[in-house]
C-alpha cells in the first residue's frame, strides 16, 4: 500500500514540474508558427523531389544495366 502513496505523490510532484517547465517556455507568436510551417513545408517538398530525382535516375541506371 505504502508504494502506491509514494507513485501517487511522485506522479502529482512530476506533473507540477512539468507544468512549472511549461511556463517558462518561450512559445512562437501565430505569425512565427505560420512561417515555420512553411519553412519546414518546403523543405519537405525539396527532400521529396531531391528523392524523386535520385529514385528515377538510379532506376534508369538499373535498366541499362539489366537491360
Amino acid at each position: 500500500m505504502s508504494e502506491q502513496k509514494g507513485d501517487k505523490k511522485s506522479i502529482i510532484q512530476f506533473i507540477r514540474e512539468v507544468r512549472t517547465e511549461l511556463k517558462k517556455v518561450s512559445w512562437p507568436t501565430n505569425k512565427e508558427l505560420v512561417s515555420y510551417t512553411g519553412v519546414v513545408g518546403v523543405a519537405v517538398v525539396i527532400v521529396c523531389a531531391l528523392i524523386w530525382v535520385c529514385d528515377t535516375a538510379f532506376a534508369k541506371l538499373f535498366r541499362i544495366i539489366l537491360g
